[in-house]
């Protein structure tokens, strides 16, 4: 089971790519080979997946039945914009345009990780998500997790 770990503030370079830090290559699974797959988040974030962990993914998609119209949607709006990416010889990631846009991603961003995936935020967009943490994240957690244990 994939597991990321920590933030790491970066730059994009001139051709739009980003340098994957070497905290993050490290938690890398071997099984995913460098092959990553790109996608929009659920906020105004992009997400990086392990391939490996993208077949999960789209193994549960494909178990949805596509005759019920809200099943449809999410599998269209999930998978819009979706896009394989792969690490190159320097450890870079091509960011399409599309997706930059999406996101807000100028110049500074954040890799955060984010158990089995890896989230890309402009700095600017993560500094304000972060700065929205809920008044009473006892409370959040006790509502998601309590009872689990």
């Amino acid at each position: 089971m994939t597991q990321f770990l920590g933030e790491y503030e970066i730059k994009l370079d001139a051709k739009a790519r980003l340098v994957m830090p070497a905290g993050l290559m490290r938690q890398l699974p071997a099984a995913a080979a460098g092959r990553l797959v790109l996608n929009r988040g659920f906020e105004k974030n992009l997400v990086l997946y392990p391939a490996n962990e993208w077949e999960v993914i789209v193994a549960e998609l494909n178990k949805l039945n596509p005759y019920v119209k809200e099943n449809r949607e999410f599998v269209r709006y999930f998978l819009r914009g979706a896009t394989p990416v792969e690490l190159d010889g320097a450890n870079r990631i091509l960011l399409p345009k599309s997706l930059q846009e999406y996101a807000a991603i100028e110049k500074d961003i954040v890799l955060s990780g984010n158990l089995n995936n890896i989230e890309v935020w402009s700095k600017q967009l993560h500094a304000a998500a972060m700065d929205n943490e809920p008044a009473d994240f006892s409370a959040l957690a006790e509502k998601v997790m309590g009872g689990r244990i």
